[in-house]
């Protein structure tokens, strides 16, 4: 199965959890809770507000190497999103790709998401742990603030 597939697929419609696919095409299922949907907004609100010339994208599904991947959050340029505005995964990653950790989600499976958005482009990855903190990284290594959005907090607070 592909990503156009999955996307199309009646019975795959309106899941209440986030799907991608491995590369050899099967579905990979990940049951996310209330925290990790208000961490997602809290970050898409932030970015829309910070960086104006783009679009803060939630979901954003990416092809890769190793099968679709989804960025819980993403930030594209206008220039970027002119490229994928139209395209049912992105052939390029946004500048900007955000995890939102879940319980689900081991180390490993993180570092190579990260490593597979950077190998499509992306120039910035953000983790954003359990507890709302932020962690900013570029290819090769952690960063202290985001080059891409550097007011950006450390940490975000749901209550």
């Amino acid at each position: 199965m592909n990503w156009q597939e999955a996307c199309g697929h009646p019975n795959l419609q309106n899941l209440p959890f986030k799907i991608e696919l491995d590369e050899s095409g099967k579905i990979i299922m990940s049951p996310v809770k209330v925290n990790h949907s208000a961490y997602q907004a809290e970050i898409s609100y932030m970015l829309r507000s910070m960086l104006k010339k783009g679009k803060a994208l939630t979901e954003c599904a990416i092809g890769t190497c190793k099968g679709t991947k989804v960025a819980d959050v993403a930030w594209a340029s206008q220039e970027r999103f002119a490229k994928i505005i139209h395209e049912t995964e992105c052939s390029i990653a946004p500048e900007i790709c955000i995890e939102v950790i879940s319980p689900s989600n081991t180390r490993d499976e993180i570092d190579e998401k990260k490593e597979l958005y950077f190998e499509n482009g992306a120039e910035e990855v953000w983790i954003c742990t359990n507890d709302g903190d932020l962690s900013f990284h570029i290819p090769g290594k952690e960063i202290k603030n985001s080059i891409l959005s550097p007011e950006f907090p450390k940490r975000i607070d749901l209550i």
